[in-house]
């Protein structure tokens, strides 16, 4: 049995957001990258093998395993990281900063695959840490999400209020 701390409802509130199923199907899928492209460079046969691939060729294959492998991380380490005064959004190939205050909605509906907001300047963000793939738990991620917006954005009222 666990004892409760002080502060323990305040830090889960302010945990980061991350993908479940995306965050470790892209990371077996980069390990798996790089060694069937790793098998294919050194498999193939060389000109000494009756062969016409070459050196560049095998440098070749190997230097796409590891692309491909680079995107996929980029994709397993996908966040958003809520502090008391903004929301900081680590997407596939932008990082961007929000204040709470500029969040004015929230979506995370129809076909969309992961949350959007909307910011007062009417702009929307992506927020791809929060996924449909992740089914109840992207659901409950998601209403962790409204609720900082609720009591930090823009809506709140004051800047004392803590988010539950």
């Amino acid at each position: 049995m666990s004892t409760a701390h002080p502060g323990r409802d305040g830090q889960a509130a302010f945990a980061t957001f991350r993908p479940r199923r995306g965050r470790a199907v892209s990371a077996v899928f980069a390990v798996l990258s790089v060694l069937l492209f790793g098998v294919i460079a050194v498999l193939l046969p060389g000109l000494g093998a009756g062969g016409q691939w070459r050196v560049g060729d095998r440098l070749f294959f190997a230097g796409v395993g590891l692309s491909i492998a680079a995107l996929l991380w980029r994709y397993a380490t996908i966040r958003a990281t809520p502090t008391r005064d903004t929301l900081t959004i680590r997407n596939l190939f932008t990082t961007r900063t929000v204040s709470w205050q500029s969040v004015v909605d929230l979506r995370f509906g129809g076909g969309d695959p992961w949350v959007t907001i909307e910011l007062d300047d009417t702009d929307t963000v992506a927020v791809m840490a929060v996924q449909k793939a992740d089914g109840a738990f992207g659901r409950a991620e998601a209403s962790r999400l409204a609720a900082l917006i609720q009591a930090l954005g823009p809506s709140a009222t004051s800047p004392d209020v803590q988010p539950d």
